[in-house]
């Protein structure tokens, strides 16, 4: 590997370089080189940022083991806990609970290793009585002003599914704190990107982490750090997925 391969990798992790450098050596050496020098070294996207779309990107991809072995180099780098465990919670809003569970499972091993006392503190600040209109508001807040009564919308047999995205989606989720509206909605943008075939739900919510300040050079850098660990293909549709948010 590279020197600065080297040095990323010690900084991140703790043990050997990879087993795959006595078994696939050509390979563990330009992957590394690749996705530990040459990726990072691209931008100035901060670690924590970094960190916490690679683990959204990693649970949107379905890659548990590569979730678990980099969820100890994302809290040695500053992605607290808490932070970590709000990732997982708020994929289950976009990936379901089956494909969330083993990253939720994973997460508690992980902490449990590391001595981090569970459960971690409540983040909730909703009730059964407010979790939709507290819902409403944070569509309103990101995506604006249209959608406003939006969980009263859309035909009546399947208007329960919008009051459902209001109440459920961003009334338990997006209204708990750990994280705020700007990293929820990066988050967000690499679960999408990450497990594919939601590119109208990727244009939207592109759309919305620009209206909020994650500007389209971000989501650029955010794409180019998620690409070692997500592949071409979605990286590009992601791409494509920015550019007509821009252009809407």
């Amino acid at each position: 590997m590279t020197s600065t391969a080297k040095k990323n990798w010690k900084r991140m992790f703790s043990g050997p370089a990879s087993g795959l450098l006595e078994t696939d050596p050509e390979f563990a050496q330009f992957f590394a080189d690749f996705a530990f020098d040459e990726v990072p070294l691209q931008d100035d996207l901060d670690d924590r940022s970094r960190m916490m779309a690679i683990l959204a990107a990693l649970i949107g991809s379905q890659s548990t083991e590569t979730f678990e072995a980099m969820l100890p180099a994302a809290l040695g780098l500053g992605v607290t806990p808490v932070e970590a465990r709000e990732i997982v919670y708020q994929a289950a809003a976009y990936l379901g609970i089956g494909r969330t569970l083993p990253f939720l499972q994973a997460a508690n091993r992980v902490f449990t290793a590391q001595g981090i006392s569970l459960p971690l503190p409540a983040q909730s600040t909703t009730s059964p009585d407010i979790r939709l209109e507290q819902g409403e508001q944070v569509q309103v807040d990101i995506f604006g002003e249209q959608m406003r009564e939006f969980s009263k919308s859309g035909p009546e047999e399947s208007r329960h599914i919008n009051r459902w995205l209001s109440s459920n989606c961003f009334g338990d989720y997006y209204t708990r704190t750990g994280l705020d509206n700007r990293q929820r909605e990066m988050i967000t943008f690499c679960l999408l990107a990450a497990q594919g075939g939601c590119e109208p739900q990727l244009i939207s919510h592109a759309a919305a982490n620009i209206r909020i300040g994650n500007r389209r050079p971000f989501l650029v850098k955010v794409i180019s750090q998620c690409l070692p660990y997500i592949g071409y293909p979605r990286s590009l549709n992601a791409l494509q997925c920015l550019r007509k948010a821009v252009e809407q």
